[in-house]
């Protein structure tokens, strides 16, 4: 009798062999690793994660996440139920060991400063053999912990490939790491996976305004994620209290029609 696989190991499972890229050991690599961090964000920021089942279960899909800290890549695929590739700088590249991390990641190298022209072919490449990629389209790390305008250059990559746009809110991330600060500190962080934007519903839209639609549902995501932690309390106190009623209702049914494209 076949046995029967969790959803997120069967998409896993499904997403690698559709991909190609990679073998037996290489997942047991990186199954370990994503096992290790969740525990590691886990004891030492208290890091949860909901909304998974948004994430599509075959295909390419993009994830869009603001960036709040050099935690944000590791926050984003530890929840993810597929094997995401990142987008690196090419400058961290040229630290050896955190090359080869990267690239045993399967992470592309890209110029933040031009356009990177063999790393959008690449991008591309992956996301139409089925793979999942996560950007990070603010650009740069929040200032100030808020959700700053997206750059369109995603909006470009979705079209081509024809695959969905997945909002990824963070919170907390800002709080434990922010720029000013050398190293991390404990603190309570959310991740929170939004409703795909597919590719029949942006299909009628130009690019600015599929910029404005991601926009506003990574917006209300990171709003949720934000009122989620804050519902949890800090590192070292009591929750809270219950979330408020407009908030508890997209906690509770987070497939409302709030985030659909509006009429």
């Amino acid at each position: 009798m076949q046995q029967k696989l969790k959803p997120e190991r069967a998409a896993k499972r499904s997403s690698a062999h559709a991909d190609g890229w990679m073998g037996f050991w290489h997942r047991q690599y990186w199954d370990a690793l994503q096992y290790l961090c969740r525990v590691l964000c886990a004891v030492l920021f208290r890091v949860r994660c909901d909304g998974r089942r948004h994430i599509p279960r075959r295909g390419g899909a993009i994830l869009v996440s603001n960036h709040q800290s050099y935690l944000d890549p590791v926050l984003v695929g530890i929840g993810a139920c597929r094997y995401p590739t990142m987008l690196a700088r090419r400058e961290l590249f040229g630290f050896a060991p955190l090359r080869w991390l990267i690239r045993s990641l399967n992470g592309i190298p890209i110029d933040r400063d031009g356009a990177d022209v063999a790393a959008v072919k690449e991008t591309l490449r992956r996301l139409k053999r089925g793979q999942v990629v996560v950007l990070f389209p603010e650009g740069t790390r929040t200032r100030d912990g808020r959700v700053t305008p997206l750059r369109s250059g995603f909006a470009m990559l979705a079209r081509r490939a024809g695959v969905p746009i997945v909002p990824v809110a963070i919170d907390g991330a800002w709080q434990a790491w922010p720029r000013t600060r050398v190293l991390p500190r404990p603190e309570t962080m959310q991740v929170e996976y939004g409703l795909p934007i597919l590719p029949e519903e942006y299909e009628g839209l130009n690019d600015e305004q599929l910029l404005a639609e991601t926009q506003r549902r990574l917006e209300a995501c990171f709003a949720l994620a934000s009122q989620k932690r804050t519902r949890r309390g800090g590192w070292l106190t009591r929750p809270r209290g219950p979330l408020p009623d407009e908030v508890g209702k997209a906690e509770t049914k987070i497939e409302d029609r709030e985030l659909r494209i509006a009429n």
